[in-house]
C-alpha cells in the first residue's frame, strides 16, 4: 500500500470508532449534556460540595494530535464556563480517551478534583 493509502484507512478505521463511542457513555450518577460536533462524551459532574463541572472529551486531532478531555465549571444549572479550563489532559486514541473522561468524572464525583489537577501541573 502507498503511504496515502495506509493514512487514509487509519483515518476510516478512526471515525468508525469514533462512531461507535459517540454518545454511548453511560457514568452512574452523570448527567450526559448535549453532544458538540467533536465530542466523543461530555457529562455533567457534582463533586460531594455540590459544585458542578462539565467533563467534555472530543476529537482534537487536527489542533493537538489527539483526543483531549477537558473540565469546565459550571454555573446556573447550565452554563458552562468554556474559557475556564480547570484541565485538560490528551489521549492517543478515541478509547484511551473515553476512559480518561470516566476517570475524570469519577474523581470529580470523589470530590479529588484538586489531586487531578495537581498531577497535570506535574506531568
Amino acid at each position: 500500500m502507498l503511504d496515502s493509502e495506509v493514512e487514509e484507512s487509519e483515518q476510516s478505521s478512526a471515525l468508525t470508532v469514533i462512531e461507535t463511542l459517540r454518545g454511548t457513555v453511560k457514568i452512574p450518577n452523570a448527567a450526559p449534556v448535549r453532544l458538540q460536533t467533536l465530542d466523543l462524551a461530555r457529562h455533567t459532574a457534582v463533586a460531594p460540595n455540590g459544585k458542578r463541572y462539565v467533563v467534555a472529551t472530543f476529537d482534537d486531532r487536527r489542533l493537538h494530535g489527539g483526543y483531549t478531555t477537558a473540565v469546565h465549571p459550571q454555573q446556573g444549572g447550565y452554563l458552562t464556563l468554556i474559557r475556564l479550563t480547570i484541565g485538560e489532559i490528551t489521549s492517543e486514541t478515541p478509547e484511551q480517551a473515553v476512559q480518561k473522561h470516566i476517570e475524570v468524572v469519577q474523581l470529580i464525583q470523589q470530590g479529588k478534583l484538586d489531586e487531578f489537577v495537581k498531577n497535570l501541573r506535574k506531568d
